[in-house]
C-alpha cells in the first residue's frame, strides 16, 4: 500500500513511515519546502553550481518554512521528517542539500551543548535560519576510524582552551558563521573535545582550491594559532561520547542527500521519454528500474531513521551499508540520466552532468565509501558494548 502521491521523492513509503510525518501540519511544511525547492533551486542550480553562488537567502526561506524544525526538540528529533526535507532539496540541487545536511548537523551539536546560550538562544537562531553554521567534523571522524591523525589540538587554560591547528576543507562557513568542531587533548592526545568554533576574525579563513562542484557551498580552510574557545563554547569533553550518538543522524541525513539527487535523475530520464524512449529503451538502469530499487532504499531509510539501535551491531552495519549503498546507486543513477540525455544533458548548465558530479561528491565526501566499506569490516568483526 502507497501514499497518495505527492511531489517528494519520498513520497511513496509504506503506512508504519507514514505514521511519524502523516498529519496536516507535517503535510503542510513538506508541502512549503518541496515548493520552494522546485522554485527557488531550479533557476538558481547552476549558478550555484558554475559560479559559486551561497544561496543563503534561498536556505533562510526554506527554514522559515519549517526544514529545521524536525530538529527543534532536544531529546527526541523528528529524524524521518529531516530526512525527507534533506532529500526534497537534494532533488532539485545536491549543492543546496548539502548545505541543509551541513546546518542540521551543526543544530545536533548545539542541541546537545550543556550551555544555555548554545542549546536554547543560538539553536533557536539556527532553526529559523537567522545565523548559519556547519560541521568540522571529517577529520575526527576519519581520525576515529585510523584513517588520519587529529588536525586541531587544544590545551587548557584559565577560562577555556586554546586550539592550535589547520583544517583544509570545512563547508557552510563564512565570517561571522561558526562550525562544531574537535581537537585532541592532552599530552598523549587520546581525549577529545567538541567545541563552537566562532569564526569571527577573518584571518581564520583561507581560500580552497577550486572544485569540480559543490562550489556553491561556502567550502574554507581553517586555520588556528592559539585560539582562545571560551567554556560556555565547549559542547562536550570528552567528546567521543557525542560523537557516538550523533553518528546515526549524521550518516542518515547524508542518504537523504543521495535520495533526492537519485530521485532527481530519474526526473530527468522521464523528460526525454517523449522524444528518445524509442533508443533509451536499449539502455541499462531504465527510469523504471531505478525508481524501484529507491522505493527500496527509501523505505529502509525510513525504517532506520524511526527505530534508531546505535548499540546493536547489526543496525550500525546497516546504517554504514544503506550510507554507501545510497552513494553506490546515486553513481549509477546519475550516469544513466546523462546517458538517457545525451548532448543535452552535457552542456555545462545541464542538470545531468551536474548531477553526475554531485553523486560523485556522495562517494567521496566523508564518509566516502572506502571509508564506510572499511568500517563495516571492522566493526563485522568486533564485540559491540552492551
Amino acid at each position: 500500500m502507497m501514499l497518495p502521491h505527492i511531489s517528494h521523492p519520498m513520497s511513496d513509503l509504506p503506512p508504519e513511515a507514514a505514521s511519524t510525518t502523516g498529519n496536516n501540519g507535517c503535510d503542510d511544511v513538506s508541502s512549503r519546502i518541496e515548493q520552494i525547492a522546485q522554485t527557488r533551486l531550479s533557476s538558481l542550480a547552476s549558478t550555484i553550481d558554475q559560479e559559486g553562488y551561497y544561496p543563503l537567502d534561498v536556505l533562510e526561506e526554506l527554514a522559515q518554512a519549517g526544514l529545521f524544525s524536525p530538529l527543534a526538540s532536544k531529546d527526541n528529533p523528528d529524524l524521518v521528517q529531516a530526512v525527507r526535507g534533506v532529500s526534497a532539496v537534494s532533488r532539485w540541487c545536491g549543492s543546496t542539500g548539502f548545505l541543509v545536511w551541513c546546518h542540521m548537523a551543526c543544530a545536533l551539536y548545539l542541541a546537545a551543548a550543556p550551555d544555555a546560550s548554545l542549546n536554547t538562544d543560538l539553536l533557536a537562531l539556527h532553526l529559523k535560519g537567522a545565523r548559519f553554521g556547519g560541521t568540522a567534523l571529517s577529520n575526527p571522524i576519519k581520525a576515529q576510524a585510523g584513517i588520519e591523525k587529529m588536525a586541531l589540538h587544544a590545551t587548557r587554560v584559565a577560562g577555556g582552551y586554546l586550539v592550535d591547528g589547520t583544517l583544509p576543507w570545512v563547508s557552510h562557513i563564512a565570517q561571522g558563521q561558526y562550525c562544531g568542531a574537535v581537537a585532541s587533548l592532552g599530552e598523549d592526545r587520546t581525549e577529545q573535545v567538541l567545541f563552537l568554533l566562532r569564526l569571527d576574525k577573518p584571518e581564520l579563513l583561507f581560500k580552497c582550491p577550486h572544485f569540480s562542484g559543490m562550489e556553491g557551498t561556502s567550502t574554507w580552510g581553517i586555520r588556528l594559532q592559539a585560539h582562545f574557545v571560551p567554556e560556555q563554547d565547549v559542547i562536550a569533553s570528552p567528546a567521543a561520547p557525542l560523537l557516538k550518538q550523533i553518528k546515526v543522524p549524521f550518516l542518515l541525513l547524508q542518504c537523504g542527500m543521495a535520495a533526492g539527487i537519485i530521485q532527481g535523475a530519474i526526473d530527468s530520464m522521464e523528460e526525454v521519454e517523449g522524444p528518445l524512449g524509442h533508443v533509451n529503451q536499449y539502455l541499462h538502469d531504465r527510469p523504471d528500474t531505478l525508481a524501484s530499487e529507491l522505493k527500496t532504499l527509501e523505505e529502509r531509510l525510513i525504517f532506520l531513521a524511526r527505530n534508531p539501535a546505535p548499540q546493536d551491531k547489526g543496525y550500525m552495519l546497516d546504517v554504514l551499508d544503506i550510507r554507501a549503498h545510497g552513494a553506490e546507486l546515486a553513481l549509477r543513477a546519475t550516469q544513466s540520466a546523462l546517458l538517457h540525455q545525451g548532448a543535452r544533458g552535457y552542456l555545462s548548465s545541464a542538470a545531468p552532468q551536474r548531477r553526475v558530479r554531485e553523486a560523485q561528491f556522495m562517494a567521496i565526501v566523508t564518509p566516502a565509501i572506502k571509508h564506510l566499506r572499511y568500517e563495516m569490516d571492522r566493526l563485522s568483526q568486533e564485540e559491540m558494548p552492551v
